[in-house]
């Protein structure tokens, strides 16, 4: 069972200017609840209760809105990065002392995702280094990223990564502690046969730009709407 999730929150949102010249892009709001207290606020409900945070971009304001989670029934510790981050390895390599010593779950605090969040999990015998979820590929995202094999990830692109994946901290701990990409991680641990995977069962949205904001909140609406009318 997974115990521990971290919420990836230390980005610039240059895409979400001027929303992001004055609030970081986590606290953008969908359906008036920024978009980390609606991930808080799954992974409680799924049983994950100690979550770690980044910060980089006005992170301050991320500590003065959710604190230590006792708000939200969570507890929050915190992984303060120098200006600018640390990039997403270099992210989850400095947390690593956060997050302990069995697997954990990762999200990405800039999206939405409509989905249950306890079927992001990995069974007891799961050993590799990552299990991810894919979807299928938005407009803004034709390409995609990886392709599924059998279970197991390769790199020739299919589907689009949601950023939301199960990694082991024995191959985090490979990661240099310094600023660092996580595709060339990946890429090595797609050779050593390292990385599971699976398709999303729910609907994902990446909230980069003012125009995605716009798409999400008309989703978030309609579907509301329609579970108060059932």
């Amino acid at each position: 069972m997974i115990k521990k999730a971290m919420i990836l929150a230390a980005g610039r949102g240059e895409r979400l200017r001027p929303i992001t010249d004055s609030i970081p892009k986590p606290l953008v709001e969908v359906g008036g609840v920024p978009l980390i207290v609606h991930h808080i606020n799954k992974l409680s409900n799924s049983g994950i209760k100690d979550i770690v945070i980044n910060t980089a971009w006005l992170g301050e304001k991320l500590v003065e809105v959710l604190g230590d989670g006792s708000s939200y029934g969570v507890s929050i510790a915190w992984s303060h990065e120098m200006p600018g981050g640390l990039e997403t390895a270099g992210g989850l390599r400095k947390a690593l002392p956060l997050l302990g010593s069995d697997p954990f779950l990762v999200v990405n605090g800039d999206t939405y995702i409509d989905a249950d969040y306890s079927a992001f999990r990995v069974d007891e015998s799961w050993n590799l280094a990552v299990h991810m979820w894919l979807t299928e590929n938005p407009p803004h995202h034709p390409h995609g990223d990886f392709s599924l094999n059998g279970g197991m990830i390769a790199s020739s692109p299919a589907y689009t990564f949601t950023g939301i994946a199960v990694y082991s901290p024995d191959y985090i701990a490979e990661i240099p502690e310094e600023r660092c990409a996580l595709k060339p991680w990946f890429e090595n641990w797609i050779k050593r046969d390292l990385i599971s995977g699976e398709l999303l069962r729910g609907t994902w949205f990446d909230v980069g730009t003012v125009q995605r904001l716009e798409e999400v909140n008309a989703f978030f609406e309609k579907n509301r709407q329609f579970k108060i009318e059932q």
